[in-house]
């Protein structure tokens, strides 16, 4: 198909950075004498690059390349100690590694969970779970969320039950109880989007998400947080580095 050629065309101008972040591509006429097309075949084009997440189309500059630069995440330094003088909630902390600014909006709530959480944290029927529910952002653009679970009846009266950030964050509070995490499961998938969290996160039509849950364990190998994160494909980089020496 034509417009698949020129799609690609631009696909490969983007991905190589002759058009980087910001930049405007050609204007619609540019793009139809550049390539001998018609209109309808040039909007089928930049429309496909959309819902890829690559460009936007703003009413006053046109199509403009996305500023894709992703975070870069190491799920298995989250429990690595810090460097002294330095202990910070892990997500501040790595964002502030790669030379950027974090913050977050917090909300706190005690819930009875849905079945998935429940029998990951292994509650028994009525039991409840506290959760902290964070929509996170990089140097002012919203990136993530992270919804994170404990047994209420573990953390009732602690930091992590009570409203506000917790600035050497609920690993170390988990660890001051008793319970610090010396194991953890990971499961993640991509999909996409739901409505909620498209609006949350101003996702750009047809970004997929990807959905990373992480089970910790204590000493006793007793399950004391499910976190959910729900992470946008296009301003993520999940590396896992494994040595085998």
């Amino acid at each position: 198909m034509l417009y698949q050629q020129v799609a690609a065309e631009l696909r490969r101008a983007i991905y190589s950075g002759v058009l980087g972040p910001g930049s405007q591509l050609p204007t619609e006429a540019q793009l139809m004498e550049d390539h001998g097309v018609s209109r309808n075949t040039v909007r089928l084009a930049l429309g496909e690059l959309v819902n890829e997440g690559l460009v936007t189309r703003t009413p006053r500059r046109g199509t403009v390349v996305r500023d894709r630069r992703p975070l870069l995440i190491y799920p298995q330094r989250e429990l690595e100690p810090q460097p002294s003088g330095e202990l910070r909630e892990a997500f501040a902390y790595a964002v502030a590694q790669e030379g950027r600014e974090p913050s977050q909006y917090i909300e706190v709530l005690t819930v009875s969970p849905v079945e998935e959480i429940a029998s990951r944290l292994e509650l028994a029927d009525g039991e409840l779970a506290v959760v902290r529910r964070r929509l996170r952002f990089v140097d002012g653009q919203p990136y993530n969320t992270n919804d994170s679970y404990f047994p209420r009846d573990l953390v009732a009266d602690s930091e992590i039950a009570r409203p506000g950030d917790i600035a050497r964050g609920a690993n170390r509070v988990l660890e001051e109880l008793g319970h610090a995490q010396v194991r953890v499961t990971d499961d993640i998938w991509a999909r996409m989007p739901n409505q909620e969290e498209a609006e949350r996160l101003q996702l750009e039509l047809g970004t997929p998400v990807m959905v990373y849950v992480r089970v910790g364990f204590d000493g006793a190998d007793m399950p004391v947080r499910v976190a959910v994160s729900v992470l946008p494909a296009d301003k993520h980089l999940i590396r896992y580095e494994l040595d085998g020496r």
